[in-house]
């Protein structure tokens, strides 16, 4: 990577994704057409990983950020850096994206200040253009380019919710965690577990998952299933696998951490 190129991934081979319904042929459709997608889901259910497939599928550079409170338009855009004692203008990843063509994914917008949320406005409209304020130059995206967003609105507060002017641009896909089989499977996939175990951490899942708005923020998701998988299949005691990939990621509150460890024991 140069110092003009933000980090960009590409992928030669497939990665592993396990579809759940038509979200694959969705995006595919709104590449084509030239429209920004949204992808709307609790933590951790896939969608990072739904867009590194999409990647490979259309044979396109994958540009990623995360988005956060000190995200400003300049780390976006750009900015001028000296370089080699030289000043020289320096792409920002989405600057990067639209020239290369690339698919630009921001992860979990609502994290990123709002002043900074109504740069992506013209590429997620008929315009599909880019100006930078600093050079004088106006970006024109071309068809391969493809812009998506992500957020979980069923966590986020009214102080972060998605703009009404930001969110009726995009194309919404909604992501949920997978059916029991499904889930099982994509931790025996993930993991190496055996099927019995992964359908005992799918149950455990879903009993923290009962416990969304009864003192947890969120259930257990996919990825800290794999987790723990993975710990077990490493020779870990599941007890001990549940509490550190699970219990410990999803609370501190003593009660309810003692909560979800009885629940695991009840399993395990």
């Amino acid at each position: 990577m140069t110092a003009t190129e933000p980090a960009t991934q590409t992928f030669d081979t497939e990665p592993f994704y396990a579809a759940q319904g038509d979200e694959v042929a969705l995006f595919e459709a709104a590449w084509r057409n030239q429209l920004p997608v949204l992808l709307k889901g609790p933590t951790g259910c896939g969608k990072t990983r739904f867009m590194e497939y999409i990647a490979w599928r259309l044979a396109r550079p994958l540009i990623t950020v995360s988005c956060h409170d000190d995200l400003t338009a300049a780390d976006l855009v750009g900015r001028y850096l000296i370089v080699g004692g030289e000043t020289r203008w320096i792409d920002g990843p989405l600057s990067h994206a639209v020239r290369a063509g690339a698919l630009c994914y921001l992860d979990e917008i609502v994290e990123a200040r709002k002043d900074t949320t109504v740069i992506i406005h013209p590429l997620a409209d008929d315009r599909r253009q880019l100006p930078i304020e600093k050079t004088g130059e106006l970006l024109n995206a071309s068809p391969e380019f493809c812009l998506a967003i992500s957020y979980n609105p069923g966590y986020q507060s009214v102080l972060k919710d998605l703009k009404q002017s930001t969110r009726q641009r995009f194309v919404a896909i909604d992501f949920d965690y997978p059916d029991e089989n499904l889930e099982r499977d994509i931790v025996v996939r993930e993991s190496g577990i055996d099927r019995e175990v992964a359908t005992r951490l799918v149950r455990f899942a879903g009993m923290t998952r009962n416990l969304k708005g009864n003192g947890l923020e969120e259930g257990a998701s996919t990825r800290l299933l794999v987790h723990a998988a993975k710990l077990m299949a490493s020779g870990i005691d599941p007890n001990t696998a549940c509490r550190c990939a699970i219990a410990e990621s999803l609370t501190d509150e003593p009660e309810m951490l003692a909560a979800i460890k009885e629940l695991g024991g009840s399993l395990f």
